[in-house]
């Protein structure tokens, strides 16, 4: 239809050359056809850059593999690097997925995502299978058979929790029990996170001796140490087996009213390897009563205090106690980084590739509905904002009935929703009236209307929105570490397990470094793909 035509035939819907078109400054003379382009050029680009970040995956182990799971502690990455190595031994693949809490590793080993770890039984009794009431050993190996769930005999140890203390305050104030404590309601008490909330921990503690302490404070275990070396705390929890204690100066507490159980150290595995892997839990078995507690005690001091890597302290335990010959390989650097940032991207790319499909959807959804559906998508996309996002991350593993990407991809879409919901939904509301007129003056459909004029219009409120959200995905994803998702977060979680500032700077850095690489292509996206004039008006 020609300029001359339009204007005969309507007359009062002319289209204006003073407003700033999404197609000025192409060199075409052909409206239709230019919004087309750039249409055409933004999902280009948003389909390259995500599927770009998607290819990249895992290496997914095979069906016959065994995964190792283990906590957020030295002690148990190195037993579980003992299990996994004596696998390796045997000819079988196995992988270590680590810095996982009690809870999620357990219910992992009972969903089949995990094979086996090393539990503590007084974590399993007055935690893990609190609602049991098991007392024994043998009630506790008959509850956790019931699970499809076996357990080994203890493997010679006792780490039970104590209360740490500095020496010279105790010598100053005469602190010699937990009971102690009683008096001095002024000390100032820092617990690990986990502990805070045990059914074993700070709660029965505080009952149990009736302390009156208030003002008790929650972090990382291995912060605690600094926090007390550092004259911050002056209580804090630890694991009788800690190397840290005598590097610390530390006074171990006497716990005069016997509120702590036993918690030894017992293989948990997945009860169907007795059929599908008999030599391998024969082989684990061998660590039945083989480590007393100065044993574990010296193992865990090689790596929180001498630096070495949990993995190479098992393999030089199992050359020198049973002389199973298994080296330890430690992969460079670069490797490292290059297999973090692998799995980093498929968190990313995974969760946005979805995120933007839904997000663009939901959008146009609220723009074009009344006003009580579009409020309606906006709360909800706001609701999940609000969540915080280690806890979206845990409720995810019930739903999908394992841990690792799947949980981790899934939260991280949910909580990318909300810049492009409310972008894409403001971008299209803030579209003048009369270019809306002049497209259906045109004689365009609704739907030609969007995909050609509305769209292109909103394009750059779009891909704003999707930027900020590709940004706090990236971030959000080195949570992912908690539930062993892998990415940025495993080298940041282990930097804080053994208080080791390089280790936390190889999974920050480039986390950081990815947010302002993706904030640079989507900041050349919006010059390449977003017409000049278009640009000007929203500046």
């Amino acid at each position: 239809m020609s300029r001359e035509h339009e204007q005969k035939n309507y007359p009062s819907r002319k289209i204006s050359t003073r407003v700033p078109l999404p197609f000025q400054g192409w060199g075409t003379t052909a409206p239709v056809r230019s919004a087309r382009n750039i249409s055409r050029a933004f999902l280009h680009f948003t389909a390259a850059f995500v599927l770009l970040l998607s290819g990249c995956d895992h290496n997914q182990p095979s069906e016959s593999s065994i995964v190792v799971g283990s906590k957020r502690f030295t002690e148990s990455n190195i037993l579980a690097e003992t299990l996994r190595l004596i696998a390796v031994d045997r000819g079988i693949e196995a992988e270590h997925k680590r810095n996982m809490g009690s809870r999620i590793v357990f219910d992992a080993l009972s969903n089949g995502s995990v094979d086996a770890y090393v539990e503590y039984t007084g974590t399993l009794k007055r935690e893990l299978l609190a609602d049991r009431n098991v007392s024994s050993d043998e009630q506790l190996a008959a509850a956790l058979r019931d699970d499809g769930i076996s357990m080994s005999k203890p493997l010679g140890f006792d780490n039970t929790y104590v209360l740490g203390i500095r020496r010279d305050l105790a010598k100053r104030k005469n602190i010699k029990t937990i009971s102690d404590l009683i008096a001095h309601p002024e000390l100032r008490i820092g617990f690990s996170s986990e502990f805070m909330n045990r059914e074993d921990g700070w709660p029965a503690l505080r009952a149990r001796y009736q302390l009156p302490h208030e003002d008790v404070r929650g972090m990382e275990h291995d912060l605690a140490y600094r926090a007390i070396e550092s004259e911050a705390l002056d209580v804090i929890d630890l694991y009788s087996t800690d190397a840290k204690i005598e590097q610390y100066d530390l006074v171990r507490l006497e716990d005069d009213y016997h509120h702590f159980p036993q918690y030894r150290a017992v293989i948990l595995y997945r009860s169907e390897l007795d059929e599908t892997q008999p030599q391998l839990v024969k082989a684990w078995k061998q660590l039945e009563g083989a480590l007393d507690e100065e044993a574990m005690t010296a193992l865990n001091a090689k790596a929180d205090i001498d630096g070495l890597r949990p993995g190479k302290v098992a393999s030089e335990y199992l050359q020198q106690a049973f002389d199973i010959d298994v080296k330890f390989t430690d992969i460079t650097l670069s490797t490292r980084l290059w297999t973090t940032t692998r799995q980093h991207l498929l968190l990313v790319g995974q969760s946005m590739f979805g995120a933007i499909i839904i997000g663009l959807a939901f959008g146009i959804l609220a723009a074009k509905s009344n006003p009580l559906i579009s409020q309606t998508i906006l709360g909800a996309v706001s609701i999940v904002q609000t969540i915080p996002a280690i806890a979206l991350l845990v409720f995810m593993i019930p739903v999908f009935q394992t841990i690792g990407a799947v949980p981790a991809i899934a939260a991280l879409f949910l909580y990318s929703l909300l810049p492009i919901v409310r972008n894409t939904h403001s971008g299209l509301h803030s579209i003048a009236g009369g270019l809306r007129e002049s497209a259906e003056a045109l004689g365009l459909p609704a739907g030609a209307r969007m995909w050609l004029v509305e769209l292109p219009l909103a394009a750059r409120s779009i891909l704003t929105g999707i930027k900020t959200a590709t940004v706090i995905n990236i971030g959000t994803a080195t949570l992912g570490g908690f539930i062993g998702a892998g990415g940025y977060g495993e080298p940041i979680l282990t930097g804080i397990n053994r208080a080791s500032t390089e280790t936390i700077l190889e999974g920050a850095i480039p986390a950081a470094l990815m947010a302002l690489a993706a904030q640079g292509i989507f900041e050349l996206a919006d010059r390449l793909f977003i017409s000049k004039g278009l640009r000007l008006a929203r500046s």
